[in-house]
């Protein structure tokens, strides 16, 4: 037994022994590739025509021009900045928020997951490092030529079909051909650019001028991390976790500090430790036009100088920040929406919401939806948490334009499923796959709006996807209230936001509804839907919510929703007309339960969706 027992403990031995070999190979291969990478240069020699051009170094970017390159095209990524990453580099948003599956797994895996295993495999990474990785990836593709510090200032269209660019740097202005373009940018500028159709903010919901909160990273120096860890154990700022590199929590921040900026507010921070680095995303900057450089830098401006003040109050307040330094700025932001592509296909809510996959997915996402703070006063919320959603071939199609496909966070979502789908990793996972439709349509010789039509296509590109080690295996999964006789009327309402499921996917459907909750919903639905006012008197409902405020703890009857309905589109207070008019569906009030006396939020979800229906009926 002693004998025994002496052998296994020096396997256990051998195989910590082991672990820890590697691990330290890896940080000094790591350490080696950061040291000896320096800043790209501009190459002599850029060719007239490539197969594919992907335009902007994000990580998106970085992903697509890769893919393209390994399936064998002649590729050209070109970028404005001087190195690579974008929004992860110059950004600093160094902590990764990655789609996770029902099981717990991510389900974006491929160039993503080479990216962040070079890395280190970790939830953050160092600015540099996370820059010598990117160009690691590209430089070592033969098919591919990266093209800094390049500024694209035209799109050549012809019949409706992007077939190049004009380019400008310190070289002078040359004009390139190409198969196909793929538009990585944050904003798709160069689909706009081509006369890619697009829409503001949240104007599938009526409401274009919607301005999410922007993000400035806070960058330090000279933190405790066992302070900080002091502070995670006595919930010196609320409930928080943290790990060797990385923290994260302290919702109680935004109680407490006091902006000195009143469209600024710190709320809980996300810390991330690198060496003697520290990074926080924590600063929200309201009011800011993405679009507008000088709407932008003025951010940036507004930015710094409350940083000052909040590292003078955590040096104050906060355990393990009593020396903490600034130690730079970035010199981008962290922008979450502006414009949103029409393509052919437009990921819903609902979508997100019944865990869809599509005939012609591509890739995932599994990120809960994120609907940030528009205002110091309005604190966002999570609309819902997906188990996994698939991400179809004709989401990343704009319409009207062919030769053109977008990724990013401006792809074809609605203004709603972004929330979840505008996170890097979900973009880098879709841009892969953008990579090698380029070159499977090049070798189809057809538009990729003729191939989107086609039932094999997306199968073809999963299968090369597949091969390359990214995750497009098919997925199931149920989701709340399925098969339920409001089911349906679920799925309009989170079309438009009007309810709200969470981090658990629980609307509260049992539950009681109050007068004042039922005219919220009803005022909301009446705004979000496009062109109602051609139907129904906004005025007159206007007019009655300001007369019933006061009666906010009320429950809500049918008699009531009856008075609502008749005043709001100017007919008798009486079922009977309502359900002729079609405004209510008789298969709804034969529902809803006969002796009622108030009505769940399963039954108002169900009589609401039927009027937006009504509404949006052409």
């Amino acid at each position: 037994m002693k004998k025994f027992l002496i052998i296994a403990l020096s396997l256990v031995g051998f195989f910590v022994l082991g672990i820890g070999v590697v691990y330290s190979y890896n940080i000094y291969e790591r350490n080696k590739i950061v040291s000896e990478y320096d800043i790209p240069e501009i190459p002599l020699a850029i060719e007239e025509q490539y197969d594919v051009i992907v335009i902007a170094g994000e990580p998106e970017g970085v992903a697509a021009a890769v893919s393209a390159a390994r399936n064998g095209a002649k590729t050209l990524l070109i970028e404005e900045k001087e190195e690579l990453g974008g929004l992860f580099t110059y950004g600093m948003l160094n902590f990764i928020d990655y789609p996770k599956g029902s099981k717990g797994d991510t389900v974006t895996t491929g160039i993503y997951q080479e990216w962040r295993k070079l890395i280190g495999n970790d939830v953050a990474f160092g600015i540099e490092e996370g820059k010598a990785m990117f160009y690691k990836l590209v430089s070592e593709e033969e098919n591919l030529t990266f093209l800094p510090q390049t500024k694209v200032i035209e799109a050549i269209v012809e019949n409706n079909t992007v077939t190049g660019l004009t380019i400008k740097n310190k070289n002078g202005t040359k004009t390139i051909a190409a198969n196909s373009f793929i538009d990585a940018s944050q904003d798709a500028d160069f689909a706009v650019m081509a006369g890619a159709p697009y829409f503001l903010g949240a104007a599938d919901i009526g409401n274009p001028d919607r301005k999410m909160a922007v993000t400035l990273m806070i960058h330090l120096h000279d933190v405790d991390w066992l302070g900080v860890f002091k502070a995670v154990r006595k919930k010196t700022f609320g409930e928080a976790r943290m790990n060797l590199t990385a923290a994260w929590g302290f919702d109680d921040l935004h109680k407490t500090y006091k902006p000195v900026n009143e469209n600024t507010r710190l709320r809980g921070l996300n810390l991330v430790k690198d060496g003697d680095n520290y990074y926080i995303n924590a600063l929200q900057i309201f009011g800011i036009d993405g679009l507008d450089p000088v709407s932008k830098q003025q951010a940036i401006e507004i930015g710094k100088a409350e940083t000052e003040h909040i590292v003078a109050y955590l040096n104050e307040n906060f355990p393990g920040f009593e020396n903490a330094k600034i130690a730079s700025y970035p010199t981008e932001l962290y922008v979450r929406e502006t414009r949103h592509m029409e393509a052919e296909y437009q990921v819903s809510m609902a979508d997100v919401w019944t865990n869809r996959n599509h005939d012609d997915f591509i890739a995932y996402g599994a990120y809960p939806v994120d609907v940030q703070a528009q205002t110091p006063l309005d604190y966002g919320y999570v609309l819902s948490a997906p188990a996994h959603y698939g991400i179809p071939f004709r989401s990343i199609i704009p319409k009207e334009i062919d030769g053109l496909l977008v990724v990013n966070r401006s792809a074809g979502y609605s203004s709603l499923a972004a929330g979840s789908a505008r996170i890097v990793p979900t973009g880098m996972g879709v841009a892969e796959a953008a990579g090698v439709a380029a070159v499977l349509a090049q070798k189809e010789d057809k538009t990729f709006r003729e191939l989107s039509k086609t039932a094999d296509f997306a199968k073809q590109v999963r299968e090369q996807l597949k091969e390359q080690g990214a995750f497009v295996k098919e997925l199931e999964a149920d989701y709340p209230y399925k098969g339920e006789w409001y089911d349906e009327a679920v799925q309009t309402l989170i079309n438009k936001g009007l309810v709200v499921g969470g981090y658990e996917n629980d609307i509260r459907v049992e539950e009681d509804l109050t007068y004042l909750t039922f005219m919220n919903t009803f005022v909301s639905a009446a705004e979000r839907t496009v062109d109602a006012s051609n139907k129904l008197n906004k005025e007159a409902v206007s007019s009655h919510y300001s007369q019933v405020y006061s009666q906010s703890e009320a429950p809500i009857t049918m008699d009531d929703v009856t008075f609502i309905i008749g005043n709001a589109f100017e007919i008798d207070h009486n079922l009977e007309t309502i359900v002729q008019k079609g405004i209510i569906k008789q298969s709804t009030l034969d529902q809803i339960r006969k002796d009622a006396k108030t009505l769940k939020r399963k039954e108002v979800v169900a009589i609401i969706a039927d009027v937006i229906n009504y509404l949006e009926q052409k």
